[in-house]
């Protein structure tokens, strides 16, 4: 397995990054909402701890995985692609990076404008990034709330075009991420 990207696959830093980040988002959707449904006790503010701690986690390897695009350019799209489908990619995964970024900034302020402390995975110690402020912890919950549903919606056009290019334009859209994989882009079956 290469690790750099090369014109027509993803190498393997950037096939890691992606199932790893997928992986903790999902991860964090369920701890998320198990943290919220559970009882008030000493477990759900470890659950908390958790959740938070794995979406600082989220946001430090979002960030590392747009460095890592950045100096490894992303394969080429399919020239067969029409222009609106290949902005709508651009576009779509744009918006993915800054929920990634957004979502765990969004708690970090909820964190911080509850005044309570935020410790990565019990260990360190992170400063406040806002002041104490009840309003606009409950501001920030707010928007914490809806960038899950607007990153819930992301994943769903996410996954059903990978599964769209796989299925009916049976293109390598899809297998050029899985890991194993290495071969180049094949044209879609007419």
């Amino acid at each position: 397995m290469t690790l750099r990207n090369s014109d027509h696959s993803w190498g393997g830093i950037a096939k890691v990054l992606h199932w790893l980040i997928a992986a903790m988002i999902l991860g964090m959707f369920v701890l998320g909402w198990i943290a919220v449904n559970y009882p008030m006790s000493p477990t759900k503010i470890k659950l908390f701890t958790w959740h938070k701690s794995f979406g600082i986690t989220i946001l430090m390897l979002a960030l590392l995985r747009m460095a890592w695009r950045f100096l490894d350019p992303p394969p080429a799209s399919s020239a067969h692609a029409p222009v609106w489908e290949r902005q709508l990619a651009r576009t779509s995964h744009a918006l993915l990076y800054l929920a990634m970024i957004a979502m765990p900034v969004s708690g970090w302020i909820i964190n911080s404008a509850a005044n309570f402390p935020l410790k990565l995975f019990g260990l360190i110690r992170l400063p406040d990034i806002v002041p104490a402020d009840k309003t606009l912890q409950t501001q920030a919950e707010f928007v914490h709330l809806s960038l899950f549903w607007i990153l819930v919606a992301l994943l769903i056009l996410h996954v059903g075009a990978a599964l769209w290019h796989h299925i009916v334009r049976r293109d390598d859209i899809l297998t050029r991420m899985l890991p194993g994989t290495t071969r180049g882009a094949k044209e879609p079956v007419e």
